[in-house]
């Protein structure tokens, strides 16, 4: 017999990035189930005009998730307007892509300090409030690449492993107090932040609508490792049981290996250009096309020589 799903309708809900892409689209398909929603966003503008065009009550709050003040801040307004937190979504995260030895150091500090502190912040904020009530639900999102990794984005997959270890971890830790942890892994989603990227059979991109979904539905059944699609989860299985160089193998056959790596910059200048100020530099300098080299008119003397002996 199936299980019933639990109602969210009622719930407090708060959205970390909430003003565009996944934070959007989830806020969106818990406002239809009944949920109060607030998006905490670092741009306030966009959080407060999001949540006037979404409606149903729903708030935009500023937050800058780096700082353990303002979630606290953002937590503390949430509650204080809609009522005790249900559920708190760790969405806000960045992907500047590149060559790992290219990458500049403040684009790795931000990659860490919003991927990986943001979360620690918000989940121990969370808690706090979780813990006495002995209830409540933390979803993070982290990504395929918590599972694995891929050539041109080293440091993003390091961020997003963290997340999933942090995540299976608090499992552990809070799921007797009747607390639920939910990580959420998607591919990439057509989103700015998932612009530019090459797609292959076996990579396709998914809708932000398709995760929101999937969130809601880690909610009401409490389901611990969400992938997006669910199919992904098949894929990963197998690649744990496979010999590594089966799987490379795999990888390159059938191009998979390099969907961090080809990237579009065309494509990808706006979320590239908005990273540029993200970070307070150029986060990744994009590969320039390879010029050929120019034809000599003739081969350099020794050359000449050579090849004169080699006849």
């Amino acid at each position: 017999m199936a299980k019933a799903l639990r109602s969210l309708a009622g719930d407090v809900v708060a959205i970390t990035g909430g003003a565009r892409g996944i934070g959007r689209a989830t806020a969106a398909a818990l406002i239809a189930r009944g949920a109060r929603v607030a998006i905490g966003d670092i741009e306030a503008d966009l959080a407060q005009g999001t949540a006037q065009e979404l409606g149903a009550g729903t708030i935009g709050l500023p937050l800058d998730v780096t700082d353990r003040a303002s979630f606290a801040t953002f937590l503390d307004e949430v509650e204080s307007r809609l009522g005790p937190l249900d559920v708190l979504i760790n969405n806000a995260g960045i992907m500047p892509l590149g060559a790992f030895v290219e990458e500049t150091d403040p684009c790795a500090q931000r990659l860490v300090d919003i991927n990986v502190h943001g979360v620690l912040f918000g989940s121990k904020l969370a808690l706090e409030r979780f813990i006495p009530r002995r209830r409540g639900h933390l979803v993070q999102l982290a990504s395929a690449l918590g599972k694995f990794g891929l050539a041109g984005g080293a440091t993003y997959a390091a961020t997003k492993h963290a997340v999933v270890g942090l995540s299976e971890a608090l499992r552990q830790e809070y799921r007797p107090l009747g607390i639920d942890i939910s990580v959420v892994m998607p591919t990439a989603v057509k989103t700015e932040l998932g612009s530019g990227l090459a797609e292959t059979r076996a990579f396709k991109a998914v809708e932000p609508e398709e995760v929101a979904e999937a969130i809601v539905e880690a909610l009401q059944t409490g389901r611990f490792e969400v992938y997006v699609p669910r199919s992904l989860s098949r894929m990963v299985r197998l690649t744990v049981l496979m010999p590594r160089r089966v799987n490379e193998a795999v990888a390159r056959l059938l191009k998979s290996d390099r969907v961090l790596s080809n990237l579009d910059h065309l494509a990808r200048a706006g979320y590239e250009e908005r990273m540029t100020h993200t970070i307070g530099g150029a986060p990744v300098p994009a590969p320039e096309a390879a010029q050929p080299e120019p034809e000599p008119a003739g081969p350099a003397p020794a050359q000449a020589e050579r090849e004169k002996e080699a006849v």
